[in-house]
């Protein structure tokens, strides 16, 4: 199973970005994948899920509204559009994938991680 995150980079506050995480070596329609990011010195956190038929999303609370998790089943990817970005948004973005046809509802559910990708927001 591979899960290939691409997208970050250096913006601003108030600007936009959008991460991609390309899956192979599974299922992709029958896996509810996300997104998590890791800042130094926290714990790592979900900021999207989206269920594996793609009809329910969940974000935190510090995203909702700003961050829109979508997937792509013909491209076997999951994106994460990310706007008016904060610099407390800084971070690695991981993406994330549940087992087939499982939750994806606490980090201890997923199944598999892609490399992390580094969104830098400065003020």
């Amino acid at each position: 199973v591979q899960l290939q995150a691409s997208g970050g980079g250096l913006v601003q506050a108030g600007d936009s970005l959008r991460l991609s995480c390309a899956v192979s070596g599974l299922t992709f329609s029958d896996h509810s994948m996300g997104w998590s990011r890791q800042v130094p010195g926290r714990e790592r956190e979900f900021v999207a899920v989206i269920n594996w038929r793609g009809t329910n999303q969940h974000y935190a609370d510090s995203v909702k509204g700003r961050f829109t998790i979508s997937r792509d089943s013909a491209r076997n990817t999951v994106y994460l559009q990310m706007n008016s970005l904060k610099p407390e948004d800084t971070g690695v973005y991981y993406c994330a994938a549940a087992a087939a046809l499982g939750r994806l509802t606490t980090l201890a559910d997923v199944r598999s991680w892609g490399q992390g990708t580094l969104v830098t927001v400065s003020s």
